[in-house]
């Protein structure tokens, strides 16, 4: 079952992205069930391991059918908030009762709410999702000492241009890596991905 994950790498704009992800909302969890996705909770450990107070708000950004919220909530996080491309994902996370607040946002606009400590964007920012322009708002939105946790797959890690952006950040000290992890991302079809959290300095 990959009707739809080998699509997610093809789309090229925020119009392709929300259409897919509106067509694929009904078979979403099933399709990255089948296949092992296991990116959201090796982000959601990654940030708790690095995070001292796990009641400061989040912002789950393309927080999809709310997989990504699930998995913050395990790991211990109490106040999540949620931001997507398609409002038949967000109908999915919002029935998952573990969000504060959930938006739908336009490609490219800015965010609804700020004053996050805390930021996670799992599996979102890469080759046929995000451009490398989110990383870097969501950065800019965070407070000194806020922390961003995201994930590049390994189709994203064979552009030098997104890791290029991460340097962006440490190389002037503007942030520092907290945690950067290769692992397992959706073995099903043999992908993996690797699990980052900045700090913002």
């Amino acid at each position: 079952m990959t009707r739809f994950l080998n699509k997610a790498y093809t789309v090229r704009d925020a119009s392709q992205t929300r259409a897919l992800y509106d067509d694929w909302a009904a078979s979403y969890e099933a399709e990255l069930g089948e296949n092992g996705y296991v990116t959201p909770g090796r982000c959601a450990e990654a940030l708790k391991s690095v995070t001292q107070d796990l009641s400061q708000p989040l912002l789950d950004f393309g927080c999809g059918t709310g997989l990504s919220g699930l998995a913050l909530q395990q790991a211990g996080f109490t106040i999540i908030d949620g931001l997507d491309l398609s409002a038949k994902m967000l109908a999915g996370a919002r029935d998952k009762g573990v969000y504060r607040h959930l938006d739908q946002i336009e490609g490219g606009a800015d965010l609804p709410r700020n004053g996050y400590a805390l930021c996670a964007a799992m599996g979102v920012i890469g080759s046929g999702a995000a451009p490398i322009s989110v990383l870097h708002q969501l950065m800019r939105s965070l407070p000194n000492g806020g922390k961003l946790v995201f994930s590049f797959n390994d189709h994203t890690l064979e552009d030098p241009l997104f890791e290029a952006g991460i340097s962006e950040w440490t190389d002037c000290g503007a942030a520092r890596l907290l945690f950067k992890e290769s692992g397992d991302h959706i073995p099903g079809i043999q992908l993996n991905s690797t699990v980052y959290v900045l700090e913002k300095t």
